[in-house]
């Protein structure tokens, strides 16, 4: 009996040990690299290498190296990793999928384990598995609204600057210093592309891919036009801020005359949910009938499909592009 307990004990020892000697190498690789980079860069002053970001485009998703080579061969993982950045998450695309694996397997063993249903147990860990996804575009859509609100005060800023004589990107370096986060965070890194020798209309294509919003491409677009065919950027600019702002405008208008039919949409989606919970907890016996029968799991198959396609066509009905 020792010598098992021994055994499991220096297994349990020699696993632990392993990932975190490959961690640790990562962690010593990198800080490697980053020494290198700063000795490089030593003859500059305190404030220009305070201002300078990391440019290297990273591929690890996820921290453990086995497991980071494995997720690069699924086509998922560039999504993920993507959507990770933009909502400004300083997690890797293992981690989430840990993370949605864990909240599927914990809500659905409890569920079974209670109600001996495992059509109800999956469908609600599938619920739960979704939450981190669902975390992770809320972050992003509300990162993506707050560039909305400021852009067009950095807008603004880039015409004073070429009014005042400084080119482009000296103007796109004032937007980079002077603008919140995230419209000073991405132009910063717009900005040190070109200063890397990088071409203004690949760093701007960058900038898109980062923050896919239209009235981004308007600008970018408005900017690669006027780099082609010249004119005066400045007013370019300034009468693209005024069509952003009017369009931004216009788009709460439309949420104000849609808020009603949003709220029916929620209500009605989540509404049989919770209706089911509570109806359970009152008389368990009533509500088992609709996973213990046959007859009852077609009508939740029913019911859920119904459920889905309402809600699916309320939001298609109130979500109007501007």
């Amino acid at each position: 009996m020792a010598l098992a307990i021994g055994l499991i004990f220096f297994g349990v020892f020699a696993v632990v040990a392993l990932v975190l000697m490959a961690s640790g190498g990562s962690a010593r690789e990198a800080k490697r690299v980053q020494a290198s980079l700063e000795s490089a860069l030593a003859t500059e002053t305190q404030q220009t290498l305070e201002q300078i970001i990391d440019l290297r485009k990273s591929e690890q998703v996820s921290t453990i190296p086995w497991l980071n080579e494995k997720l690069l061969k699924f086509e998922l993982t560039p999504y993920l990793h993507k959507l990770l950045q933009q909502a400004n998450l300083p997690w890797t695309a293992g981690r989430l999928l840990a993370m949605s694996a864990a909240a599927f397997a914990l809500p659905a063993y409890l569920v079974y384990l209670r109600t001996d249903a495992w059509l109800g147990a999956v469908l609600i860990g599938l619920a739960a598995g979704c939450a981190p996804l669902g975390y992770v575009r809320f972050q992003r859509g509300r990162r993506f609204h707050k560039f909305e609100q400021t852009f067009p005060e950095a807008i603004d800023l880039m015409v004073s600057g070429l009014r005042a004589g400084h080119s482009l990107i000296a103007a796109m370096g004032l937007v980079a210093r002077e603008c919140p986060d995230p419209v000073g965070s991405e132009f910063k890194v717009c900005f040190e592309e070109q200063n890397y020798g990088l071409d203004l209309k690949i760093a701007l294509d960058n900038l898109m891919d980062r923050m896919p919003l239209q009235d981004l491409r308007i600008v970018c677009i408005a900017i690669m036009i006027q780099k082609e065919s010249g004119g005066n950027l400045a007013e370019l600019l300034e009468k693209t801020s005024h069509t952003i702002r009017e369009r931004f405008r216009l788009k709460r208008q439309v949420l104000v005359h849609t808020s009603q039919g949003r709220l029916t949409g929620l209500i009605l989606t989540f509404l049989p949910l919770v209706l089911g919970v509570i109806m359970y907890l009152v008389n368990p016996a009533l509500m088992s009938v609709l996973w213990t029968r046959e007859l009852g799991i077609r009508l939740l198959w029913m019911a859920g499909g119904m459920v889905v396609l309402g809600g699916f066509v309320i939001r298609r009905i109130v979500n109007m592009e501007v």
